[in-house]
């Protein structure tokens, strides 16, 4: 059987998360380790124990979630590597998945995220923005209700953020802007317009003063050509380059996350592939199946999960 591994982004952090992991095996243990070894502080208490205050800030958050979703992977690498077939991550997760395929170790890739958090925080302090989900099919293109709320003397700049299944999108931007843009929504149609919570107007132009900082920590953590296609948030295809990975890794903190395309295109090109969500929760896994409801999918993220994925690809 082939597998897609796939790994979560921000959002699917919680208190307790690779705890029962590290506990049940070695392998697992030794990432959680190595992180905490790489940043110089306890990652994994801040994982396995909270507060939940402190694990939802975006520098602590995407090293947490690169480094469970590791360990996950530590944990099957050896009996399913040989039929791993592709991999991609939402946003945060493509940088997960780029470790996964070995293009980052895990020292570059949880120092890498960690700076990336932190400028992500840091844009978001200095222009504070927005993000909502606006769920349900609308009667105009979400692009068109975003350039109207831009346009508007009452709203601000607004663009779609996250294309992350068929009726569900994220919009990001200046508050004023995404409010507006809500409100234009529920007068097209949309079923819900609800605002997240979240530090900054992320996958948007408010982003762009962290771009110098974060492509001064590409460029200290060098990648490598991956040994398997990971598929980019930046236009929905396969990377096999590390230069190419370099290169959307940057564009993609201000470019929208192309989900539901980037899925269609994994499905088309494996459809016969397990995709395994690795890491906490199963948010990718059931957007998968709203995208390609033919897909198989598993989580690994548990000890429990973790036995049940063996056993299927035994």
């Amino acid at each position: 059987m082939d597998v897609v591994l796939l790994f979560p982004g921000q959002g699917s952090q919680k208190p307790g998360m690779g705890k029962d992991l590290a506990a049940a095996f070695p392998a697992a243990r030794q990432v959680f380790d190595a992180a905490d070894a790489a940043l110089g502080e306890s990652l994994s208490t801040l994982a396995f124990e909270g507060p939940a205050e402190t694990l939802t800030l975006t520098s602590n958050a995407q090293p947490a979630l690169l480094t469970h979703g590791a360990a996950a992977w530590a944990v099957v690498r050896n009996t399913i590597a040989g039929r791993v077939r592709a991999a991609a991550g939402h946003s945060l997760g493509e940088f997960t998945a780029y470790h996964a395929a070995g293009a980052l170790s895990l020292a570059d890739a949880v120092r890498l995220v960690r700076e990336r958090g932190a400028l992500m925080q840091a844009a978001g302090e200095a222009r504070p923005g927005a993000m909502a989900a606006i769920l349900g099919d609308l009667t105009e293109p979400i692009e068109a209700v975003c350039a109207r709320a831009s346009a508007d003397p009452e709203g601000g700049e607004v663009v779609p953020a996250n294309y992350n299944s068929p009726g569900q999108v994220v919009i990001s931007g200046e508050v004023a802007g995404v409010e507006r843009a809500m409100a234009l929504c529920k007068a097209a149609g949309a079923k819900r317009a609800m605002r997240l919570n979240v530090s900054g107007a992320f996958h948007s132009p408010l982003m762009h003063p962290a771009r110098d900082g974060l492509a001064r920590a590409i460029a200290a953590a060098p990648f490598a050509d991956p040994a398997v296609p990971v598929y980019a948030n930046v236009t929905a295809g396969a990377v096999r380059d590390a230069a190419t990975a370099a290169s959307l890794c940057l564009e993609q903190l201000t470019a929208p996350v192309r989900w539901s395309e980037l899925v269609t295109h994994l499905a088309a090109d494996h459809p016969d592939a397990l995709f395994v969500e690795l890491g906490p929760g199963s948010v990718l896994s059931g957007l998968v199946r709203k995208i390609a409801p033919a897909v198989q999918t598993a989580t690994c993220g548990t000890p429990a999960e973790v036995e049940q994925l063996l056993a299927k690809v035994s």
